[in-house]
């Protein structure tokens, strides 16, 4: 099945229902959450308007949706299918933005040929401190791993590939959405 996938990272504040996404800029309440939210980098609204919000997982997979009517967060084997498509070790460069423009040097491999334009928004971690803007562009997955922890997709500045991993739920992350 062919995928469409959106052109940018999510910025919604609010679920598909209309109720509102949490914003959680204290760094003592992100780290304690087990419950749907979202934030800025570094707590500045001028960093969404260019990478998007950084979502928790439990937004992710909420059951009011955070992607629009007729779209959804990608399953672990949906990016699998895309990155596989794309070819692993050179799927990250077909994904990126080429330049440096937003992308730390040396924005390995970028060709953005898919239309992705995937953008260096960084995370949030678990402690709540923010990290990696410029460098990488983390994307959950609605899969969880464990209890703890959720499937995600990372790309790199210095590096062509898509990495697979699994990471905290109560991470920040961007998000994409993938039609039905």
């Amino acid at each position: 099945k062919a995928q469409v996938w959106m052109a940018e990272n999510l910025k919604v504040t609010h679920f598909s229902n209309d109720d509102s996404i949490p914003k959680v800029t204290s760094s003592k309440v992100w780290s304690t959450l087990t419950t749907a939210a979202y934030c800025d980098y570094e707590n500045k609204v001028i960093n969404s308007n260019t990478y998007g919000k950084l979502y928790n997982w439990y937004a992710v997979v909420d059951s009011r949706n955070i992607c629009p009517s007729g779209w959804h967060i990608p399953s672990y084997d949906e990016w699998f299918d895309f990155t596989y498509f794309l070819g692993e070790s050179i799927a990250g460069g077909k994904l990126k933005e080429p330049g440096t423009v937003h992308w730390r040097n040396p924005n390995a491999g970028a060709t953005n040929e898919t239309g992705f334009t995937a953008l260096p928004g960084g995370y949030r971690a678990d402690n709540g401190l923010f990290d990696e803007i410029g460098f990488s562009c983390y994307l959950w997955s609605s899969t969880e791993f464990d209890t703890l922890n959720a499937w995600m997709r990372k790309i790199l500045n210095s590096d062509a590939s898509v990495k697979t991993g699994y990471e905290y739920k109560i991470y920040g992350f961007s998000v994409r959405c993938i039609k039905d």
